[in-house]
């Protein structure tokens, strides 16, 4: 076994995603000399990134080879962006299982690379609000988050201000403002039905809020809209961590970035405080240690509670944080309601709109807000979508051939409205995970055994969903309307798993503190998405940034104070 005893790191990080790539920048911007380890290798853009590579420029035209992908990512390739072009940005499941009940099936997405899933991730980026932090004091449903939105509220400005996340101004207290680049536009169908909607329905229909830039930011070029983003960025001109908070880690000197190596579990003293952890080579399988004065989980929500469940000892038998027995508990994803949409008959033409705008368009909450009280069910959902042209998929419906066929394409593209709905999944006790007691990994590592579930509170929630996206396609007089899908999403496919590792002032009712410290030991903190106390219908990615910097605010003044 190698080791790293020859240096110890004042923190170490586990994961260079979302979270790990803040609490990098702010550690070592403020002189800490930070260790990272990554579990998965670096990406090189030229090789990596496909988002300008043509159909006929792939071996399988873009419909990549089914029978490779059936075999090594039966999973992952359930994932929209899990295909020819970036299949790369995704793990290979045979080397990665995990098991759950017959009865409660989990999709669980994963990217183990250097930037983790920031390459593939969707770029929403919502600021909760105190409908979110404070949901229990207003329906009375399990517990608050330890601080509210007026503490996270400068944190949110500084992620965003270094980002870079395009939005527009609407004064909605249930989804508050921030520091916005200019907005992208709606699309010409979009227009519409903002029309329609907000005169029907009096909801706000806006310009998706995503880390796309529609400027110049931070020495970084605009977004060229492209539209494929799920591939790679060669102009980092969205957030991912490699192109943006990794760089401002590095540049201080005083950033150490290990990839390829798996964290096992965490190490500690006779005192119980971590002195590092225990890792091995992904494609060496040499085990190895990493110490530091201070261990930060940011592996992502079900990795960093599968690193803490399995650092067992005398001191700690049932892994570390874990004395409340609240460790892997209320494990939550969003669900979503989807599959609808109609033809806009009365933008059917032959003129061609701009194509490849990467952002749609947002309804925000407006179930269980001031003055829109829903008695059915607890907490609410939000809508978004799309409306644009389909170029050309109406060609393979039309009969005829030669020139008549091609003028008829060309003078008939349709303009189609799709509308989806997600939801806010309740944290619940009986929704957890735990270590499998017979399943190892490729790296001799337990898996995990999840088990999850919606409930009472989210069917009828889907049921108030589909409703009103029913009420909102009758209200646009869309042509040959598709109805919503009936069935729920399946647990994590949404890829927003959250909780877990849970934040609270109570030790015996939550894993962390309100600094994302873990309770039983004073040196160890997680950033990630296992903080989340609830979840909301929005996106977490925005707010796991926030409270990473947040965490890492705390650790410098703590270490500061002699505290740690």
């Amino acid at each position: 076994m190698s080791s790293q005893k020859r240096k110890i790191y004042d923190a170490l990080i586990v994961g260079s995603g979302a979270s790990g790539g803040w609490v990098a920048k702010e550690l070592t911007e403020q002189g800490m000399d930070v260790l990272m380890l990554e579990a998965g290798p670096p990406r090189i853009p030229t090789r990596d990134f496909t988002e300008h590579v043509w159909p006929y420029q792939m071996k399988f035209r873009g419909f990549g080879d089914q029978k490779r992908l059936l075999a090594e990512q039966p999973v992952q390739r359930l994932c929209y962006a899990c295909d020819e072009y970036s299949h790369q940005f995704f793990i290979n499941d045979t080397e990665h299982p995990y098991t759950f009940p017959s009865d409660k099936p989990f999709m669980w997405i994963r990217g183990r690379q250097v930037g983790g899933k920031t390459f593939c991730w969707a770029r929403e980026s919502y600021r909760y609000s105190d409908y979110e932090f404070k949901a229990a004091s207003r329906d009375g449903y399990e517990q608050d988050w330890p601080f509210d939105y007026a503490e996270l509220e400068p944190y949110y400005d500084k992620v965003e201000s270094f980002i870079g996340v395009s939005a527009s101004h609407e004064a909605l207290p249930q989804m508050p403002d921030g520091k916005f680049l200019p907005p992208m536009n709606l699309s010409c169908g979009t227009v519409l039905a903002k029309g329609v909607i907000e005169k029907r329905f009096g909801w706000r229909v806006m310009p998706d809020r995503v880390a796309n830039l529609t400027v110049p930011h931070n020495g970084r070029p605009a977004c060229h809209y492209c539209n494929e983003c799920q591939r790679g960025c060669y102009t980092a001109s969205y957030f991912n961590s490699p192109s943006v908070t990794l760089p401002a880690a590095a540049r201080t000197g005083r950033f150490t970035l290990l990839s390829d190596a798996i964290v096992s579990h965490i190490l500690t003293n006779t005192d119980g405080q971590a002195t590092g952890v225990y890792y091995i080579g992904r494609e060496t399988k040499i085990h190895s240690e990493a110490r530091a004065k201070i261990v930060v989980l940011a592996a992502a929500t079900l990795e960093s509670t599968r690193i803490l469940l399995n650092s067992r000892s005398p001191r700690f038998p049932n892994g570390i944080g874990n004395s409340s027995g609240i460790l892997g508990h209320y494990l939550m994803d969003h669900f979503t309601v989807e599959g609808a949409g109609g033809e806009l008959a009365s933008l059917k033409g032959s003129k061609r709109e701009p194509t490849g705008n990467p952002c749609g368009y947002l309804i925000p909450k407006y179930a269980n807000t001031e003055g829109h009280r829903n008695k059915s069910f607890l907490r609410g959902y939000r809508f978004d979508g799309d409306a644009s042209q389909q170029l050309y998929e109406q060609a393979f419906s039309l009969s005829g051939y030669g020139r008549r066929w091609r003028d008829s394409v060309r003078s008939q593209i349709p303009y189609y409205f799709g509308i989806e709905a997600q939801g806010e999944c309740l944290p619940r006790h009986d929704s957890y995970v735990e270590l499998d007691p017979d399943r190892k990994d490729a790296w001799g590592i337990p898996v995990l055994h999840i088990h999850a579930s919606y409930g009472e509170n989210e069917r009828a929630m889907a049921k108030a969903m589909r409703q009103d996206i029913g009420d909102i396609l009758d209200a646009m007089k869309v042509k040959d309307p598709a109805p919503p899908n009936q069935a729920l999403s399946i647990f994590g496919k949404n890829i927003h798993e959250c909780g877990t590792a849970r934040m609270g002032n109570d030790p015996k009712k939550s894993v962390l503190n309100r600094y994302n410290r873990v309770h039983d030991v004073k040196n160890i903190f997680v950033t990630d998405g296992a903080a989340f106390v609830t979840q909301g219908c929005y996106e977490p990615t925005l707010t796991i940034m926030a409270i990473s910097a947040r965490a890492a605010d705390h650790i410098i003044e703590a270490r500061r104070k002699g505290e740690l």
